[in-house]
């Protein structure tokens, strides 16, 4: 019966066998483990443990370099940012809009009958500009249920909660705002004209078309009324 080894000599033993395998791990990059579970594998370090064959579905999925080459389209270069936001907008397009519009209504009212002011009123530059403002507006506000919430009775008739409803974005007010613009002052420059034309006072008028359109087109044809009126007496 062989005698029994003592304590030491088992413990001598056991360090000469995990010393050699234990450098041969650290000498093998193969062997070590990603350190945070659940991370990633870059692709050079998987193919450096698998070996030069193709990578694994679940290692090709994961590199953006093998699915550009998967899709046949490499990564975008850059991802375009929005300047502005789409409240941003809406507000600009509100003021820059009101503004556009302040010098045609000052020159009709503050010098009706200067040159400079028949010259500029004649221009349909502002129109041009508003109506294309418009259409911009319109395309950032259009959504499927538009036409849904416009006609939205049997009769494809607006109804009011429909458009209540279309009016709560801020792009939609937006656009109409400027729609009123346009209509406003094409009709404030029909009342100008007919004031030159017959000779009529239109100050009042005009300055009405600004905010109140249709008062403002009331006020001219009674204006026009009492001047005929006044004119027929002399």
């Amino acid at each position: 019966m062989a005698p029994c080894a003592s304590p030491s000599a088992l413990a001598l033993s056991c360090t000469r066998v995990s010393l050699p395998l234990t450098l041969a791990l650290r000498q093998r990059p193969e062997a070590r483990v990603p350190r945070a579970p659940g991370a990633l594998l870059r692709p050079s370090t998987a193919r450096s443990w698998l070996g030069s064959g193709p990578l694994p579905p679940q290692l090709a999925a994961a590199s953006p370099r093998a699915a550009a080459r998967g899709t046949g389209r490499g990564p975008p270069p850059f991802r375009p940012r929005a300047l502005m936001t789409t409240s941003q907008i809406a507000s600009a397009a509100f003021t820059w809009g009101t503004v556009a519009v302040l010098p045609f209504y000052t020159l009709m009212v503050v010098a009706p009958n200067a040159s400079i002011t028949k010259r500029t009123v004649e221009s349909s530059a502002p129109y041009v500009a508003l109506g294309l403002l418009y259409a911009y507006l319109l395309y950032l506000s259009w959504t499927p249920d538009t036409l849904r919430a416009m006609f939205a009775s049997k009769y494809w008739l607006p109804e009011l909660p429909g458009i209540v409803r279309m009016f709560a974005s801020e792009m939609t007010v937006a656009s109409a705002w400027i729609h009123l613009l346009a209509v406003d002052l094409f009709a404030a420059r029909q009342v100008y004209h007919d004031g030159l034309k017959n000779n009529i006072e239109t100050r009042h008028s005009v300055s009405l078309c600004l905010l109140f359109c249709p008062v403002g087109i009331l006020c001219h044809v009674a204006t026009k009324v009492l001047a005929g009126a006044v004119g027929r007496s002399h």
